[in-house]
């Protein structure tokens, strides 16, 4: 009983942030059915993330199954300084890169818009990252979260 309090104290100081939301259509006899696909990136600031993909006919079902996933895919990443990456790491899946450089004190988090959600969640004050080649948001994050996989101390 103590075990499972604690384990969801632990999940309630968690942050979601919604990446992006795909509206899909199927074209059917009646005519067009439509269907919701949600990307959230989840993370407790201090060095753990994870990144979730829901889908649905409403877009709130599909961005609680996305957030769901995200709690479930949880990794911890080691910080240099609890604040910038420890080396440079190249993420790449399919056809997008990422090229993430640790950065000194004061520089903040100089990224675009999917790899800076999974940074803030991530707990990271100073990095710049660059994202090369494809812009889909779902392969930027993979590549992002293969990169970081990457990452030994």
């Amino acid at each position: 009983m103590a075990y499972a309090q604690k384990n969801k104290e632990q999940k309630s100081d968690l942050k979601e942030k919604l990446v992006a939301i795909n509206r899909v259509t199927k074209v059917v006899k009646g005519g067009r059915r439509f269907g919701f696909a949600a990307l959230v990136v989840a993370g407790d600031e201090s060095g753990k993330v994870g990144f979730g993909h829901g889908k649905a006919k409403e877009v709130p079902e599909a961005i609680k199954k996305a957030t769901e996933s995200a709690k479930k895919s949880l990794v911890r990443i080691p910080l240099r300084e609890g604040r910038t990456l420890h080396h440079d790491i190249i993420g790449i899946h399919g056809a997008s890169k990422v090229v993430m450089r640790s950065a000194p004190s004061g520089t903040g988090i100089i990224a675009g818009g999917s790899v800076r959600a999974v940074f803030e969640l991530l707990g990271v004050q100073d990095i710049v990252a660059k994202s090369i080649g494809s812009a889909n948001p779902y392969n930027i994050i993979r590549a992002v979260s293969v990169g970081l996989k990457t990452i030994d101390v």
